[in-house]
């Protein structure tokens, strides 16, 4: 496979496409370490990649104190946009969450920084109309509910509500990850609705394979997805392949049949143009990591990224 600089499907593939979650498993950064990390990425050759920094509003206050250095401030500053996690008690959440914003406008002496989604657990589709009624609609709201066994009633659940959905796609044990098919089926009923989702854990690394579970020395090994896998799995359904095409890419786990030109990519036998990866991302909105250098770094140690 020979790199073709960061061709323009790479690009429309891989733009904000890391929401950062360096606070959570198996990372757990400390709140100042994750914020100042958050803000070295800003500043590297590769933030065009970088999307939310992901918070629980109840850490918000935490978040504001490790923040205040690194928050750009005054007219045209460039705000930090924030994903907060709502808990048990979406009312007192969503109370934080509107004053966080109104209090760091670019003006602010406390710096310029917005919360732009709100991510929620919910364990019944009934539970997300009453739910999304007491959230501004100025969140982008994505309700995460189990893969298993069908999603399609949640996504019309999800997009009744004119909300996004999340799907949990790993942690930290074997058994958190699914299998194959329920993402499959997840990624085309989003597909078939146009609603738009997120991913979270489990897609540190670019392609399917065997990696550890966690940084520990002698961690066990699991099967893991790759983000490329979800995300041109995504494409190929926006392209109309269909759902065996998805299942195609996500069992993909050679990354040397991987190409990516100016006008599309292809992997082993599916090709998808530049225009389908462009769709795709427009539902895809990102995934959740709580690393960022790893999947940008093994991208370039593979050659698919400068």
């Amino acid at each position: 496979m020979r790199k073709t600089s960061n061709p323009a499907s790479l690009r429309a593939l891989l733009t904000r496409i890391v929401d950062y979650a360096g606070l959570f498993p198996p990372a757990q950064l400390g709140m100042e370490e994750a914020v100042a990390s958050y803000a070295e990425y800003l500043r590297g050759p590769h933030e065009w990649m970088l999307g939310r920094f992901v918070v629980p509003a109840a850490r918000l206050n935490e978040f504001e104190a490790a923040a205040i250095s690194h928050l750009q401030r005054g007219e045209g500053s460039r705000p930090w946009q924030l994903s907060a996690l709502i808990g048990a008690d979406p009312r007192a959440d969503v109370d934080r969450m509107l004053r966080f914003n109104c209090s760091h406008w670019e003006g602010s002496a406390t710096g310029h920084a917005v919360i732009e989604a709100a991510e929620l657990k919910v364990t019944a589709e009934s539970e997300i109309e009453t739910l999304a009624s007491q959230l501004p609609r100025n969140f982008r709201c994505f309700f995460e509910h189990p893969l298993e066994p069908d999603p399609r009633p949640f996504i019309a659940a999800v997009s009744r509500a004119g909300a996004a959905a999340k799907a949990r796609t790993g942690g930290i044990t074997a058994e958190a990850f699914p299998a194959s098919g329920a993402v499959a089926r997840f990624l085309d009923a989003c597909v078939s609705a146009g609603v738009q989702f997120k991913a979270t854990a489990g897609l540190h690394h670019p392609v399917r394979g065997d990696y550890r579970l966690t940084y520990e020395r002698n961690a066990p090994c699991g099967t893991m997805l790759g983000y490329l896998n979800v995300f041109l799995a995504t494409a190929a359904l926006a392209a109309g392949q269909g759902i065996a095409a998805a299942e195609q890419v996500l069992a993909e786990s050679r990354l040397e049949t991987l190409t990516f030109h100016p006008d599309g990519a292809s992997w082993g036998s599916i090709e998808v143009n530049t225009d389908a990866i462009q769709r795709a991302r427009e539902l895809a909105i990102a995934f959740g990591s709580c690393s960022f250098r790893e999947p940008v770094d093994e991208l370039i140690a593979a050659g698919i990224l400068e």
